[in-house]
């Protein structure tokens, strides 16, 4: 069998890449050598897949242009020979059902043999012909470890599949968020993401690969299955016969009726951004001597965003930006915006001196974490706060928010906005597809999941940018009429005001990460179990039971029934304990608890969160067995 692992090889370092790109008079066409491949790959070379030979073929013309979006030229290349398809002969291979985003894997199942190409072609089989025949799609990724590799693979077989054009950010590199606006801004009919989102990057780590649609918005349940079904039947991968694609290079490479343009990764993306905020507005803030401001992109792919964005265009100095250098192993570290992962800015922003405002991404860009001066802002406060200011502080709701939505492990702190404002809301599954269809019927507005992901209908993806921008919009409305020397209004003042006027909601989640499945799907049978000999006025602790279920979603827009969504516990003084397995890790299975209590008296809102949840967490403990089932001591993030 023929391996399209070895569709794309890769350099044994960046100065042989340079030293190939430059060595030639064709600076858009860059094709490895057999040598690259053997220090990074064991995977045998199969010559008539991957091309080792190929030349650049005869060209038709050359052009050579000046980029608006970019400091370096951009180039068009055509050349003459025609698209050849070759079809591959593959078997099936276990285990690509997709999770709530995607298929992710540690990159060595990917590397396997035909791992990601099945995958690849299971999807354009799944996909109605005129969803991608002769159109466009859009490709890109977070930067991490095979990303390069892999978008040859995707190019490749995507124009074997009869795939008019690909866009694909420079270096493979686009954020989630970015994606999602460059689908929407040039009417693409999809798109690829490559990330495995907020979990390890390298050789030893994490993977993944999503299909988002034509608005931007993550493939439904519907087209996944079929993937994950095509997967399991799939007998030949269909691959056009063309060499490796300089991704280094802005401009169009053209084969036949097939293109490639590698674009900026920032342009369409921060156009959007400028018409959603006032950037004016967040200038005077950023650029005031009292006010000072710190953003971490973990070393993940908001290091390519952070100078054009928050220096460039908002007169942040430099200096503010940490780990701002995108890096394929995320510098060792685990890009997760938690207080836990993001340490070194936690530990800045609570030192006694500490930035007025911080805030941190993870490792493709659609999670963000908000802290202020010794001050965490919980996601589940965030999303409500913005909620509550968004019509004066952003101009894009200058009109009002449409609705609010979160998911059903988040806090009820959205659902008093809502209510307060007079605003339709909606409580959903966790996965952010979810949102899309609302926001594509024009019902919702604004909406955030508590795992630190929270966005609006500008896009069709949660976003961590979009996410900090906010706050800072709405800091700086507080603020703007402050002069030099008046106190400003901090972060901690705008949630305390807040949990003044909305009451707060004390909230935790604990994570047990890499459990064994088997232990942890036992629990979760167990659970459920209960759930099913309950009833309302059943006593647990302290609290008495108003409901359990597992929930079950029924989409008002399509109708379409998601069920098994988590087990909840929904206690008479409206205090909830909701389990879950995540679907977002690459290996074993991720516990996850949710422990939430209301608190309306404005006295006990300083309390710590962990003290107020205790008798809560414990009970959570003692019900579920979890030491029981699973091993487990103590969770691996608690936030």
């Amino acid at each position: 069998m023929m391996a399209l692992n070895s569709i794309a090889s890769r350099p044994t370092s960046s100065f042989l890449s340079r030293k190939l790109r430059n060595s030639g008079g064709n600076d858009s066409v860059l094709v490895h050598s057999a040598k690259s491949l053997s220090f990074f790959n064991p995977i045998p070379l199969f010559s008539n897949i991957c091309f080792k030979n190929a030349s650049p073929s005869p060209l038709l013309s050359v052009s050579v242009r000046a980029s608006s979006s970019s400091t370096s030229p951009s180039a068009t290349v055509t050349h003459s020979q025609e698209l050849k398809i070759k079809s591959v002969p593959t078997q099936p291979i276990e285990g690509q059902k997709t999770g709530t985003s995607g298929l992710r894997k540690k990159v060595k199942e990917f590397m396997r043999e035909n791992y990601l190409a099945n995958w690849i072609q299971a999807l354009f089989d799944s996909l109605p012909p005129e969803d991608y025949k002769n159109g466009v799609l859009v490709l890109g990724g977070d930067g991490r470890y095979f990303n390069k590799e892999a978008a040859q693979i995707i190019i490749k077989i995507a124009a074997g599949n009869g795939v008019g054009k690909i866009l694909v950010g420079r270096d493979g590199i686009l954020s989630t968020p970015a994606v999602s606006a460059v689908i929407r801004k040039r009417e693409a009919n999809g798109g690829f993401i490559m990330s495995a989102s907020h979990n390890p990057g390298g050789p030893e780590y994490d993977w993944g690969i999503k299909f988002n649609y034509s608005s931007g918005q993550p493939a439904p349940e519907s087209i996944t299955d079929k993937i994950y079904g095509n997967t399991l039947s799939i007998s030949e991968i269909k691959v056009a016969e063309i060499p490796d694609i300089n991704l280094s290079q802005i401009g169009v490479t053209n084969y036949g009726p097939f293109s490639v343009e590698v674009v900026d990764p920032v342009a369409d993306y921060l156009e959007l951004l400028e018409q959603v905020f006032d950037f004016s507005l967040i200038r005077s803030l950023i650029s005031r001597s009292d006010f000072r401001f710190t953003f971490d992109a973990m070393h993940a792919v908001t290091g390519a965003y952070a100078k054009p964005i928050f220096v460039d265009k908002l007169g942040a100095s430099i200096d503010s930006i940490l780990n701002g250098v995108p890096l394929e192993d995320f510098g060792h570290g685990h890009p997760d915006p938690n207080l836990t992962y993001a340490k070194e800015l936690v530990d800045i922003m609570y030192a006694e001196y500490g930035p007025d405002f911080g805030a941190a991404s993870d490792g493709d860009g659609d999670r963000n974490m908000i802290l202020g001066s010794r001050f965490f802002v919980t996601p589940s406060d965030s999303v409500a706060i913005i909620a509550a200011n968004a019509e004066k502080a952003i101009p894009y709701f200058k009109t009002g928010p449409k609705g609010l939505a979160r998911s059903m492990p988040t806090s009820g702190a959205l659902d008093r906005v809502a209510e307060k404002l007079n605003l339709p809301f909606y409580e959903v599954p966790t996965g952010w597809k979810f949102f899309g269809n609302l926001m594509d019927a024009g019902k919702l507005s604004i909406c955030g999941e508590e795992s630190f992901g929270t966005g609006s209908d500008h896009i069709r993806e949660k976003d961590g940018i979009w996410a900090v921008l906010a706050w800072l919009s709405i800091i700086a409305f507080r603020n703007k009429d402050k002069k030099p020397g008046e106190k400003l209004v901090s972060v901690s003042d705008v949630v305390s005001e807040h949990w003044a006027t909305y009451g707060r909601n004390f909230f935790s989640r604990y994570d047990y990460e890499e459990c064994e499945s088997e232990g942890a799907n036992k629990m979760i049978d167990y659970l459920r179990d209960i759930i099913s000999k309950g009833k309302t006025g059943d006593v647990y602790g302290g609290y008495t039971l108003q409901f359990a279920d597992d929930f079950t979603y029924t989409d008002p827009v399509d109708g379409s029934v998601v069920t098994k969504q988590g087990v909840r516990f929904v206690f008479t003084d409206g205090s909830r304990i909701i389990f879950r397995l995540s679907g977002t890790g690459s290996a074993g299975a991720t516990v996850r608890i949710y422990i939430e209590q209301f608190e309306p008296d404005a006295s006990k809102h300083d309390v710590d969160a962990q003290i107020s949840l205790k008798p809560l967490i414990d009970l959570a403990l003692s019900t579920s067995k979890l030491k029981e089932f699973t091993g487990r001591e103590q969770p691996t993030v608690i936030t």
